[in-house]
């Protein structure tokens, strides 16, 4: 794997549990990330994002904390100060139709918990190596939900406009 140099980041981690937002501030600061904001209300995590520019959000998805909301504004609001921000939706929610709802709502990347210093650093890599334009629908706006190149999808299973 490639080491980026990602010093230069701003952080945003929204997360209900303390030691795991500890966890995931103690993870930007071993990579030298001077600059993570953590917290675990909505509210305040809104704040951050309109007064610091944000590079990447870390957000929870469980009972106590709704991310999809929080990812839903981060995207469509008019107030939304970056609706481009590589967002990270970090959840226990394994099932399939969570992850599909987290990506039909415009998330870049999806991290199961637990998560490791080196998952966080490979889906870094992941959104420098392989970014996605993105989409404006009627239904939808966030990163393209195709993972292939064009060229790598077979002409019969393009959707034609």
């Amino acid at each position: 794997m490639k080491a980026y140099d990602i010093s230069g980041l701003s952080i945003l981690v929204l997360e209900k549990q303390v030691l795991i937002r500890r966890l995931l501030t103690d993870v930007f600061t071993a990579f030298g990330v001077p600059t993570v904001h953590s917290t675990g209300d909505l509210a305040t995590a809104w704040q951050i994002f309109n007064d610091n520019p944000i590079d990447i959000i870390l957000c929870d998805w469980c009972e106590d904390l709704n991310g999809m909301e929080f990812l839903h504004y981060v995207r469509n609001d008019e107030e939304s100060p970056n609706p481009f921000v590589c967002f990270f939706m970090v959840t226990a929610y394994t099932e399939i139709s969570k992850v599909c709802l987290a990506r039909d709502q415009g998330m870049t990347e999806y991290l199961a918990k637990p998560v490791s210093a080196r998952m966080v650093y490979m889906r870094i890599v992941r959104v420098i190596e392989d970014a996605r334009s993105f989409v404006r629908a009627p239904e939808f706006f966030g990163p393209d939900r195709r993972r292939r190149k064009h060229g790598e999808v077979p002409l019969r299973e393009r959707r034609v406009a």
